[in-house]
């Protein structure tokens, strides 16, 4: 589904996120737009959507000053060696998590809908692409063709590099070696400016693109030297090394999104629901109700839990919870295979 079509008309929206999104007369060349399957306005009625659209600061701060306190914390109990390890092993652990997790903090401020500030959410998500080692600028124009053209083989991007359909693959999926070695390919072809094959990326948008690849290659390099003239490590054992052991559970929730769903362009069906625990819920700004972040990616990530309600009862994918979702993927892995484009 387009999610361009999929959303409610001009007037409902922030001003800032249709320009997000390529507009509806620019699709891939030679690539039939995607059909409307669903009418919107059969989901959710314009009333409600027009108040479960609505930016609410406060809500933006809570969530990032929680998600930051998180990481400060745990990297403060982490970082201290007089403390024992029974209370500094499980520090190291959320601190990972919260590092890796910094990408939700990053597709949501992506999607300008975190702050009614744009430039508020493209500071905060240009950070927490930082920490998550992903670069906001890049991704951003990325995550708008995965969402114009969701699931569907030869188009999304986040198809490119395949999905598993073996056990041996998926258990290699949720170590995170593919992604470190995809985020080293993607950073370094960001610093080159090579994107002739990123069609989400327009010539226009090259320089400013490759231009934050660098800013962000700066912070980084400012971090490696005064670690290392420290001499404490920081860089490795504050950054790395626990975004390494955070990366599993986030592969495990994302490979949740689409894996196994249908490859149409219908979103009730080619997007996944998850009910979870709390806790994770909080950890991913609410993108659990990832069907209803496809079908209406104007609703602000705290606005999710009650637009789920409305669309409830016509989601394929609406699942009691990660595991029992990841048992059905390891019982016949090639639920996970994708078409040929």
């Amino acid at each position: 589904m387009s999610i361009v079509a999929a959303l409610p008309r001009p007037g409902l929206l922030n001003e800032d996120f249709p320009a997000l999104l390529p507009t509806v007369g620019s699709p891939v060349q030679g690539v039939a737009e995607p059909a409307i399957t669903t009418p919107p306005s059969e989901l959710i009625p314009v009333d409600a959507l027009r108040q479960l659209n609505r930016r609410a600061d406060a809500a933006g701060w809570r969530q990032v000053a929680g998600h930051g306190g998180l990481i400060l914390v745990c990297g403060l109990i982490w970082g201290d060696a007089r403390l024992p390890w029974a209370l500094r092993i499980p520090a190291l652990l959320l601190l990972g998590w919260g590092l890796a997790f910094c990408f939700c903090a990053m597709h949501e401020c992506g999607h300008r809908t975190a702050f009614a500030s744009r430039s508020l959410n493209d500071a905060v998500a240009w950070w927490a692409g930082v920490l998550s080692f992903y670069n906001a600028d890049f991704y951003r124009r990325y995550h708008q063709w995965h969402h114009r053209y969701t699931h569907q083989p030869g188009l999304d991007p986040e198809l490119e590099g395949g999905t598993p359909s073996s056990r041996l693959a998926y258990g290699v999926e949720l170590s995170g070696l593919p992604w470190w070695m995809g985020k080293l390919r993607s950073h370094w072809r960001g610093l080159v400016g090579a994107y002739d094959d990123c069609p989400y990326i327009p010539a226009d948008a090259v320089a400013a693109v490759r231009a934050s690849h660098w800013k962000q290659a700066a912070v980084y390099a400012a971090a490696l030297l005064l670690s290392l003239l420290a001499g404490n490590g920081l860089l490795l054992w504050l950054w790395l090394l626990p975004l390494a052991l955070g990366q599993p559970l986030l592969r495990f929730v994302l490979l949740a999104e689409h894996g196994g769903c249908s490859t149409s362009t219908d979103g009730l069906r080619n997007t996944r629901t998850t009910h979870t625990l709390a806790p994770l819920r909080w950890l991913m700004w609410n993108m659990p109700f990832h069907s209803e972040h496809h079908l209406f990616a104007s609703i602000p990530f705290h606005a999710l839990p009650a637009a789920h309600p409305w669309i409830a009862a016509d989601l394929e994918h609406n699942d009691p919870g990660y595991l029992a979702v990841h048992r059905t993927f390891l019982a016949d892995p090639s639920t996970l295979a994708l078409p040929t484009a």
